[in-house]
């Protein structure tokens, strides 16, 4: 509760602007926009902006340990490769040949998938955040999110690094580089990272069902069977 006290008070002063009046004096304001914000609503703001900076951080790291990734494409750089996950709403990524949310991730794993693996994990991934959030970047009183759909989505980034930690081609290779394992350079920040996001998925899914009044049900998967889940439904 304390956090989500701190959280709230964050949220507000950022809604706030301070201006010089007539007399010299400053003057705080409200932007009107937050007048049609529940608490909730402002939570679910900073939730959504924090999950979606931290998957372009996963998909920025991913790119950094398999750089041949991006080359694939026909991109000149790096940047420009994130440049098309940033623009997913707007922008196909040809190769993936429409697929999205959990059918985009698989390619990601897949023998066959000749193109772009990041790009297929990546997007798959922040498309299943998108539907999590109902395709909004902002929440406003009427609005309402599904804690099902961020339940899921969190265990998706838990398989997710699962399979970036085991998943391997015909040869015994991994099909993309994450973590080092190395003893001596021992690097676990992806991890970390998705459990970031898998923390604030699952904080916004239990705000979601609390303030429905409903108990979220949580459901297990095998290691051995584990297949990302449906979001978008």
């Amino acid at each position: 509760m304390r956090f989500v006290a701190i959280l709230l008070a964050l949220l507000f002063v950022a809604g706030c602007a301070t201006k010089m009046g007539k007399d010299g004096r400053t003057e705080s304001t409200v932007d009107i926009k937050y007048l049609a914000k529940t608490e909730v609503d402002r939570i679910a703001d900073a939730n959504r902006a924090e999950v979606m900076s931290g998957l372009m951080l996963i998909a920025e790291k991913l790119y950094k340990r398999n750089p041949k990734e991006w080359k694939k494409a026909g991109l000149a750089s790096r940047e420009e490769a994130l440049d098309r996950l940033k623009n997913r709403f707007y922008r196909s990524l040809p190769e993936l040949g429409g697929q999205r949310e959990r059918q985009a991730a698989i390619l990601a794993f897949s023998e066959a998938y000749t193109g772009d693996r990041v790009a297929a994990l990546m997007l798959g991934l922040l498309t299943m955040a998108d539907a999590a959030f109902e395709h909004k970047a902002e929440f406003y009183m009427l609005d309402s999110l599904n804690e099902i759909k961020l339940y899921n989505c969190a265990r998706n980034m838990e398989i997710a690094i699962w399979k970036l930690g085991h998943d391997r081609n015909a040869t015994g290779e991994l099909f993309l580089l994450s973590n080092e394992l190395d003893l001596a350079n021992r690097n676990l920040s992806f991890e970390r990272e998705f459990g970031r996001v898998m923390g604030l998925l699952d904080f916004m899914a239990k705000v979601v069902a609390d303030r429905g009044g409903r108990t979220l049900s949580r459901v297990t998967q095998s290691v051995a069977t584990m297949v990302f889940l449906p979001v978008g439904f």
